[in-house]
């Protein structure tokens, strides 16, 4: 099963969904504030794609926190715990399908392509 994570009302995953639906895509949204995010789930996405690919420094969430609490973000436990406090810190939308590299973030070349390889 293809599953989508992130925030439903980011605009970026309500993109993700439109493509989705409109190439007929069959999927189950992750809502990480409504279906929650537990370490099991957090330490796989790090495992594969790193924290610093998924700590979204570039955001509001990330914007809004003081520097000293930026500047205690040093390594994957400390990235961990404060994706795990603060789910919208999370880079999204991260598309996980059976057999493939997740992928995160959203254009809509690079859904076609992670689509259509065999």
């Amino acid at each position: 099963m293809i599953t989508l994570y992130g925030i439903k009302n980011c605009d970026t995953i309500k993109k993700a969904r439109r493509w989705l639906e409109a190439q007929g895509i069959d999927y189950r949204f992750h809502d990480y504030r409504v279906d929650g995010l537990d370490n099991t789930l957090l330490q796989s996405f790090i495992s594969e794609l790193g924290w610093e690919a998924l700590l979204n420094t570039r955001g509001t969430t990330w914007r809004k926190l003081d520097e000293s609490t930026r500047s205690q973000i040093t390594d994957a436990a400390s990235a961990a715990a404060l994706m795990i406090e603060m789910p919208a810190i999370i880079k999204r939308p991260l598309l996980c399908a059976p057999g493939k590299p997740m992928l995160l973030g959203f254009s809509e070349s690079s859904y076609t392509l992670f689509f259509n390889e065999v």
